[in-house]
């Protein structure tokens, strides 16, 4: 009789569906090599939930000598740069980054992303626009720019946001532009000795995307403070630049 019971408990596994896999893996890469932001685990937190709401793995770690290479880069379909700062990875790993884009990979920055590896022409120019300065946080109006992305659904066409707005530099590549802050509506003057900032003018984006060297790009300068990662409206742009770096998939708003 023990013989029949443990047979069809057998037969009930066997019988049981496989685990679904997940819809694609991202690598959450937090390194910093300069400032360090308090926000970095509200990040890992927040991004670590959208994989569970969105049914995909995360993988998250600060080493680069442990993910930075081939082996390791192809079982990810997207590496996320989580408010990385300064010089993170050494020429062999830097190398390997770029063939993983160039096979298809997608990549996103997280504001401070733009803070890291000015010293790395490809880098520079997948970011898009490296950072230059910011003022005092402050609140300010954001403004969507295009609907049709991933993610940029929930935004109104104005809102209020309150951020550390980073002044950029110029282009360095031909992007896409998905948000922009409104500089009539906070203070983008900043003073920081041997460097000064006016603000960008009459246009200064906040997030964009690109396809870039066989691969996909997209950056958000949002992200500055800790409780932005609890934000549903920011948690699901993240998300819709995750899903669209790491898939190719588009959206259509209307």
């Amino acid at each position: 009789m023990k013989t029949l019971v443990q047979l069809a408990a057998l037969c009930g596994i066997l019988a049981m569906p496989a685990a679904q896999a997940a819809q694609f893996k991202v690598l959450l890469f937090t390194k910093t090599a300069g400032w360090h932001h308090e926000a970095v685990h509200e990040g890992v937190t927040a991004i670590q939930a959208l994989g569970k709401l969105h049914d995909f793995e995360v993988f998250w770690t600060a080493d680069a000598g442990r993910v930075m290479n081939d082996a390791e880069l192809a079982k990810y379909q997207a590496v996320v740069f989580l408010l990385t700062t300064g010089d993170v990875l050494d020429d062999r790993q830097q190398a390997a980054f770029e063939r993983y884009i160039r096979r298809g990979g997608g990549y996103v920055g997280v504001h401070s992303a733009a803070d890291t590896e000015y010293g790395w022409p490809w880098y520079t120019k997948m970011v898009g626009h490296m950072f230059h300065i910011h003022p005092e946080v402050q609140t300010a109006v954001l403004k969507v720019e295009q609907r049709n992305f991933p993610g940029m659904e929930r935004f109104a066409p104005r809102s209020l946001a309150t951020d550390e707005w980073y002044e950029y530099g110029p282009p360095r590549a031909k992007l896409n532009y998905l948000l922009s802050v409104d500089e009539s509506t906070y203070k983008p003057e900043a003073d920081w000795g041997d460097k000064k900032g006016k603000g960008m003018g009459a246009f200064h984006p906040v997030a964009w995307y690109q396809d870039y060297d066989g691969g996909r790009a997209f950056y958000t300068g949002l992200g500055h403070l800790a409780a932005t990662y609890r934000d549903p409206v920011f948690r699901h742009h993240l998300y819709g630049g995750i899903y669209w770096a790491a898939t190719g998939k588009g959206f259509r708003a209307d």
